[in-house]
């Protein structure tokens, strides 16, 4: 396992470089080959590279990306490397150990029927190539399992808060800021409203958990004129479907305050949430199967980051997340996995699909 996950993590694919995610998916299909006994399907859409094996009727869908965050040379800063029984190298935690995991657990089963495998190249930049392809082999499943990395201490992920983006972009009126400022329309001072009014919609959701963050900011054009323009992005996290929608139609009803400006709301909701009802069942049954093999009990966690669970999760499909490796530092200098965590996860995934092929 050791081998093959310093394979993956020497083979940089950084999401934005289609040709490094190409030469990466290269590497993960021979790996899959090699212990699943045949090639993947592969798939380009958009220039993005994806693999998809399937065994039979699918009734499991295992679940991946090996795109990463790390742009190319970040080995040079970051190299692969193992001490004191941590890995380390760009993409090890999120989430090539995952994959390892993953080959080695169906290969360890006597057969593979029954299961789907995609491995995706752009999820760490929303999945804009995948999403379609996700969702469709998502539907006939009776269970995606998501081998993406665990929460804190292995945890596994129960829950992720949904995804909307929003783009809320004031139009004002020019004019210049010494001689005629009182016949412009302020488009800077319109947008300072629409932050405070943004900002303040959490609260009516009380403790849910919903934020609706004010973050990148954009205004103006030159010093002595007032702005025609500005821009507000917004980033809302939510954790189920109907405070989704509530911010939404509380995003559609901004409006400006002055005169003279007009606003347009642009984006919406991006990723659905996977709500708890999603995983319980197969939290109970991973919980069960940890015990019969052994292994420690099971913990599950609600996290606030997003992955293709919660697309597979919004089209009906029961998944399970965070079923990759243990260790920390996701998008971080201090990436790392736990190596001798990975031979039970893979167990642990090997009995999952068993049981849920039963």
């Amino acid at each position: 396992m050791l081998a093959d996950l310093e394979e993956l993590v020497r083979c940089e694919s950084f999401s934005a470089d289609h040709e490094a995610v190409a030469r990466s998916a290269a590497v993960v299909a021979a790996q899959g080959r090699r212990l699943l006994g045949v090639p993947p399907e592969t798939i380009v859409v958009d220039g993005v590279t994806h693999l998809r094996w399937s065994f039979g009727e699918p009734r499991v869908l295992l679940l991946g990306h090996h795109d990463t965050v790390w742009p190319i040379g970040s080995l040079r800063t970051r190299p692969w490397s193992v001490s004191g029984g941590i890995a380390r190298g760009p993409g090890v935690f999120d989430m090539k150990a995952g994959l390892v995991q993953m080959f080695h657990a169906l290969a360890a089963l006597p057969s593979p029927d029954g299961v789907c495998v995609l491995v995706t190249g752009d999820e760490e930049v929303g999945s804009p190539s995948s999403r379609a392809l996700v969702e469709e082999t998502a539907r006939g499943c009776a269970a995606a399992f998501v081998l993406e990395a665990s929460a804190e201490g292995g945890a596994l992920k129960t829950a992720r808060k949904g995804i909307s983006a929003y783009e809320v972009v004031v139009h004002g009126r020019a004019a210049h800021a010494g001689l005629d400022p009182g016949k412009g329309a302020n488009a800077g001072v319109e947008l300072a409203h629409q932050i405070l009014a943004v900002a303040a919609m959490a609260a009516t959701d009380g403790t849910d958990g919903t934020t609706v963050t004010p973050t990148l900011l954009s205004g103006g054009t030159i010093m002595n004129t007032v702005p025609a323009l500005a821009r507000l992005a917004v980033d809302v996290r939510v954790p189920t479907v109907a405070a989704q929608l509530r911010v939404d139609a509380l995003m559609r009803a901004l409006s400006p305050r002055t005169p003279g400006t007009r606003l347009e709301v642009l984006g919406g909701p991006n990723r659905p949430p996977l709500e708890p009802a999603s995983s319980a069942g197969l939290f109970a049954l991973a919980k069960r199967v940890a015990a019969e093999l052994g292994l420690p009990p099971l913990t599950g966690a609600a996290v606030g980051g997003a992955s293709d669970g919660n697309l597979t999760a919004g089209v009906g499909c029961p998944t399970l997340d965070g079923l990759g490796a243990v260790g920390g530092g996701a998008h971080a200098d201090d990436e790392h996995v736990v190596v001798a965590e990975m031979p039970g996860r893979a167990a642990l995934l090997a009995g999952l699909v068993e049981a849920v092929r039963r």
